[in-house]
């Protein structure tokens, strides 16, 4: 019986975390507004890796399938506090959705600690996704001391940081689609 050849759900699900994270850094650094970003975290960086994780599922790769489908959860998630717990008409209408700085701290604390535990997963995999969980937790880190401390300079070299995020997660996308062509795109050697 002939095996079926199945894609691979990280081409999507690295795109979707990508694009997503850069277009907030643009936000971020006051290049664009947020409506980009909560339409983009809702559907790709939201719901497509959140798909692209229980596909990952199916072929047996526990740790895509925690990445995708947490990151997809933390978009959609990061979406619909910031439309449902920053409208004021909301907020009047149900207060328990308000969304108050400490309480986007603490938020963003949970995911640096996910995160660093994903990174130092991600050393034992390749050299590139090892320097994308770094990033990411470096990014979410200096966003966690912004909220905590008000000072925005660690805000502001949070998001360049999330930058070279993204690029290296588009760059571990185009590996992941490259190779399926035959071309082949080097990702490193696993850090452990």
């Amino acid at each position: 019986m002939e095996q079926v050849k199945l894609g691979n759900p990280a081409a999507v699900g690295l795109a979707g975390f990508a694009m997503t994270t850069f277009l907030l850094q643009c936000h971020n650094l006051g290049w664009i507004g947020v409506g980009p970003v909560l339409w983009l975290g809702l559907f790709y960086g939201g719901l497509a890796q959140f798909i692209a994780g229980f596909l990952e599922f199916k072929v047996g790769n526990n740790f895509g399938f925690s990445a995708f489908v947490s990151y997809g959860a933390f978009w959609m998630a990061l979406a619909l506090f910031l439309i449902f717990g920053t409208s004021p008409e909301t907020v009047k209408a149900y207060p328990l959705l308000k969304l108050t700085t400490p309480e986007v701290a603490y938020f963003l604390l949970a995911w640096t600690i996910y995160t660093g535990i994903m990174f130092i997963g991600s050393m034992k995999v390749n050299g590139t996704l090892a320097f994308v969980f770094l990033t990411l937790f470096l990014g979410f880190l200096g966003l966690t001391i912004k909220d905590m401390t008000g000072n925005h300079l660690f805000g502001t070299l949070a998001a360049w940081d999330l930058m070279v995020c993204a690029a290296a997660a588009w760059y571990l996308m185009a590996h992941v689609i490259f190779e399926g062509v035959g071309i082949h795109l080097p990702v490193g050697k696993a850090w452990l």
